[in-house]
């Protein structure tokens, strides 16, 4: 083996002993994208929730559903004192059902359907939704968009990075979370757009690129060191398998938070939620 190869292995083999040497992060889990849509509904009970969250140290939710009909329901379970060691977070959602995913930009019957839903009083933000490019350029979502920052409303955005641009366009007083972190942005972009915009958090599901090969990647480390208050974890239930997966899901977060110095680890797994929602 040539001394340069030998050098690499030994490197590799030593991430992989630090990241085995680690313990995981024990500390609580605020998960930043959940959803509770209608075909959920029917297979998990509120109770089977509950359990699940306290399983996995979870104590606060981002919940948003398709329709709202499920996170109505998670936040009444919680007004009537179900799990009261958990914090119910509602966001609106932007979709009544399945063919709302591609039009809803354009439809102002959405814009309608958010202004009354907000009226219930206890909504949080807006979202998740989807909208990537130059799609995001149209006078539905700049009112939706107006409105979250008139009623102080976080959105929550499955977008590239030119949609993020132009939402901060439509109202540079948004205040956004990016489901999955753009999900394949490279990361010097990524570090761009935080930079840019203050009010910009990242959300890290779906991001396979954190940990590589079960070890915490030095990229996304190097980011999270410098950014240790922009970022929070998420579990995106959006299909039942995601539910069925939601201890391995959760424990892949904290094996990866357990090679972070603590303080870190405890911003990204729940203070930072706890900050933007104003949580004790």
């Amino acid at each position: 083996m040539r001394p340069a190869n030998f050098i690499l292995v030994l490197a590799c083999l030593s991430t992989a002993f630090s990241a085995l040497a680690a313990p995981p992060y024990t500390g609580p889990l605020f998960d930043a994208h959940l959803h509770y849509n209608d075909d959920a509904v029917g297979r998990y009970s509120i109770g089977t929730l509950h359990e699940l969250f306290s399983k996995n140290g979870v104590r606060a939710i981002l919940a948003n559903s398709r329709p709202n009909d499920g996170t109505r329901a998670l936040v009444e379970a919680a007004k009537a004192g179900a799990r009261k060691d958990l914090a119910v977070v509602p966001f609106i959602r932007v979709y009544r059902d399945r063919a709302d995913y591609g039009t809803w930009q354009r439809n102002p019957e959405i814009l309608a359907m958010i202004v009354a839903e907000e009226k219930r009083g206890y909504y949080r933000g807006v979202g998740e939704f989807h909208v990537h490019g130059k799609d995001a350029d149209t006078k539905v979502l700049k009112d939706i968009v107006d409105f979250a920052v008139a009623k102080g409303l976080v959105l929550h955005a499955h977008s590239d990075d030119e949609a993020i641009e132009i939402i901060f366009r439509h109202n540079p007083k948004a205040s956004v979370i990016w489901a999955h972190t753009g999900f394949t942005t490279p990361l010097a972009r990524v570090e761009e757009m935080l930079a840019k915009y203050p009010r910009l958090w990242g959300e890290l599901s779906y991001r396979s690129d954190v940990a590589e090969g079960g070890a915490l990647s030095e990229g996304w480390r190097a980011l999270f060191l410098r950014h240790p208050d922009r970022f929070v974890v998420g579990s995106d239930t959006w299909v039942n398998e995601r539910w069925d997966s939601y201890p391995s899901i959760m424990g892949g977060y904290r094996r990866w938070l357990g090679e972070l110095p603590r303080e870190v680890a405890e911003s990204i797994a729940w203070k930072n939620g706890a900050r933007i929602f104003g949580l004790p």
